[in-house]
């Protein structure tokens, strides 16, 4: 079967945003292909700087004739309807349809439809020019001759004015090739904006700018080596990476890896060098954080320290050229020194600043009389005059100093339940924000937090506390890392509840896909340290609004359907009002292991039936008694199953309340047998209504029972 090669050549992509637009190009194709009628039996994705390559494999050459039965009107319907049947079928009269009859709508017209397939070639060609216009870059821009006004044009191409294509970069050339394996391949040159398609694409740059005629995917891969491409992005992070640990070894340095600095420098560079750089050792006087966000943000190095070393850095760093230079790389290594050296040199300015950065005095007192802060201490006085200067934390929220008194009167409240130190938390709430007055985090956000934890160090505060100045931000992600310590876990459980609080107050929640605020990852990060960290924190005292705690419900099921729970299972504990957040969680979870095992699927069933005849009857309008009248319980099977569900709600319930859902569970699990026999002996509708009524009840506290721990109606099965 024939093989799709497809590149999109431009200049240079954000290293940002190549990964998602390999994927994006990849879902594309293959979906308008596949709606096309194709069929394919694998693609897969590549990109490098300045290319978005696909090569599908195994696509049919044809798509498949499709027979199709299109139903038209009555007989006797009007002329009107039977002419817009016969525009939509594509005939010419309606002798060209066949009459059907129906025993309930009687004569109708029918018409059967013969489409021919398409050949993959003209598929390919109709779908592509589409997909690159359609593409869904963060940012575009437009460039060419056809940008140019409607009505203009320039070596024979037409401007097309805001018509013209937007792509991220100016796009170059298009490679499009299909053919069998052993097979001549042919080009399929559809054109866009003048770019028409090709076998033509070029290497690299600088090392081989020359044009290379390519025939298939091996071939294509075998020949941008050659002109010092490496195609494969997860190649080049495996080279970088095991380069720089090579060079960093063979100079008794060790490197410092970053992961998300290794996934974007592989996006700069198709021909990655790696070589090592060096800066004064005077530097290394500055806080390793500054000297590490200095060189990642600005220069996109990774930094090394001693081989056995944790906390201390070396006076060298690790750049990534995309040249592989005659001499050795020492010109590049030489320039890109000279300028981590200027960066570092403003950095120690900030840093030396905000060690001697001291305020007046005299404008701070009512602000550190209000924290009770000691004005001698350097995160004190910044912490005053945070406050003294009104920072602005949100227009409608107030002040970052009205912030921390809202958190602090909250992280009172969590602090014993999270069972932390009540005195050490509201000191370290006090100083958690002070930091944002220095100049390091000024310039490197990235830094707050950590800036205030070395502060805190130096200053001689409680261990505890420097960690929780560091860690009340966390966690920022869903892979985040939690607070270590639970100081720092009740300042940062109470810093993301006042944010989401406030917002929910100022009507500023999350709408669609716009969240500028970040509250979906807040409340998400408010679920992982309940969860993980195994706190019991009623949310309902502390949000006060049935739609945050909704919305705090949502990002529980992503957070357990993420774990591998089932959404059905979900549903079935989670109610409207539940607050406890720890033990819903565990309610799945026992649940889960309940109902896969065998006694859980047949009480599922079992339990399904009840509450199918139940709802049939609810909705008639049957009104359902409450109690079970044991003297009109005739048989044996129904007087055993009355039996059983008082046992098992009994035991059921006190496990619930001891919070052993486990146990819970298991104790309904008896009512497996006494349901089976019930439904194979007894018949429910008796003709005898208060019997029929008492065993409806029955039902109902089958129901009920089952209800103690989940909703069994909700599970699929």
């Amino acid at each position: 079967m024939p093989d799709l090669l497809l590149e999109l050549r431009s200049e240079e992509i954000p290293a940002r945003m190549q990964r998602k637009a390999a994927g994006d190009l990849k879902k594309m194709v293959t979906d308008a292909l596949v709606d096309a009628g194709l069929t394919y039996e694998g693609a897969r994705e590549y990109w490098t700087p300045r290319r978005l390559t696909l090569d599908i494999r195994g696509l049919t050459a044809r798509s498949a004739d499709i027979k199709e039965e299109k139903k038209g009107p009555s007989v006797s319907a009007p002329q009107g309807a039977i002419d817009g049947f016969l525009r939509g079928a594509g005939l010419t009269s309606i002798d060209q349809a066949i009459v059907k009859t129906d025993p309930k709508k009687g004569d109708f017209y029918v018409a059967y439809l013969e489409k021919p397939g398409r050949a993959a070639e003209e598929i390919i060609a109709d779908v592509m020019p589409g997909i690159i216009r359609a593409f869904p870059w963060p940012k575009s821009m437009r460039s060419g001759f056809a940008s140019m006004p409607k009505g203009s044009g320039y070596g024979g191409i037409e401007g097309k004015g805001m018509e013209s294509l937007r792509w991220v970069r100016p796009l170059q050339s298009i490679v499009c090739t299909f053919g069998p394996e052993h097979d001549e391949v042919q080009v399929i040159p559809f054109e866009i904006d003048g770019i028409v398609a090709s076998n033509v694409t070029y290497g690299h740059r600088f090392h081989a700018p020359d044009a290379i005629t390519v025939k298939r995917f091996d071939d294509y891969v075998t020949n941008l080596e050659r002109a010092k491409v490496i195609l494969d992005a997860e190649r080049r992070k495996d080279m970088i990476l095991h380069d720089a640990r090579d060079i960093a070894f063979a100079n008794g340095l060790e490197l410092v890896e970053d992961e998300g600095l290794l996934e974007e420098v592989s996006g700069l560079v198709e021909w990655p060098q790696v070589l090592l750089g060096t800066f004064e050792e005077d530097y290394l006087s500055i806080p390793a954080e500054i000297i590490r966000l200095t060189i990642k943000t600005n220069q996109k190095c990774f930094v090394v320290r001693p081989q056995g070393e944790t906390d201390k850095l070396s006076n060298h760093f690790i750049l990534i050229s995309n040249i592989q230079a005659t001499d050795g790389g020492r010109e590049i290594m030489h320039g890109n020194g000279k300028v981590v050296r200027a960066r570092l040199s403003d950095a120690l300015h900030f840093w030396k600043r905000d060690q001697g950065d001291l305020p007046d005095l005299d404008t701070l007192q009512a602000s550190a009389a209000k924290f009770d802060l000691d004005l001698k201490k350097p995160l004190d006085q910044r912490m005053a005059k945070l406050d003294a200067l009104n920072v602005t934390f949100h227009a409608k929220l107030g002040t970052q100093g009205e912030r921390v008194t809202r958190i602090r009167e909250l992280a009172k409240v969590l602090a014993p339940m999270v069972g932390a130190d009540a005195a050490v938390v509201d000191r370290a709430v006090v100083l958690a924000k002070a930091d944002l007055r220095t100049e390091a985090v000024g310039e490197f956000p990235e830094l707050q937090g950590a800036m205030g934890r070395k502060y805190a160090l130096l200053q001689g505060e409680n261990t505890s506390v420097a960690a929780a100045i560091e860690d009340h931000w966390k966690p920022n992600g869903p892979s985040d890392r939690l607070p270590e310590d639970k100081v720092g876990l009740t300042i940062a459980l109470a810093d993301k509840l006042d944010t989401l609080v406030g917002f929910w107050a100022i009507d500023e929640k999350p709408t669609g896909s716009k969240d500028p605020y970040a509250l979906r990852r807040a409340a998400l990060g408010v679920v992982r340290m309940i969860l993980e960290k195994g706190i019991r924190l009623p949310i309902a005292t502390i949000a006060k609004d049935a739609d945050l705690l909704s919305f705090f419900h949502d990002r529980l099921k992503v957070y357990l359907r993420d774990q591998g729970a089932r959404h059905d299972i979900i549903d079935a504990v989670l109610t409207p009002e539940a607050d406890d957040l720890l033990m819903v969680a565990r309610k799945a979870e026992a649940l889960t292991a309940f109902i896969t095992s065998e006694d859980g699927l047949n009480l599922l069933a079992g339990t399904k039936r009840a509450t199918q005849l139940l709802a049939a009857e609810e909705k008639k309008g049957t009104v359902v008694a409450d109690g079970v009248s044991e003297a009109l319980l005739k048989l044996d099977a129904e007087k055993a199953l009355f039996a059983a569900i008082q046992s098992a709600s009994k035991s059921a319930a006190e496990a619930v309340a001891s919070e052993d859902f486990r146990s819970a569970m298991q104790a309904l699990s008896t009512l497996r047998g006494p349901v089976d026999t019930f439904f194979e002996d007894v018949l429910v509708n008796d003709e005898d209504a208060a019997i029929r009524a008492n065993r409806l009840a029955l039902l109902k506290a089958i129901r009920e029972a089952t209800a103690t721990v989940a909703d069994f109606s909700k599970i699929t099965g």
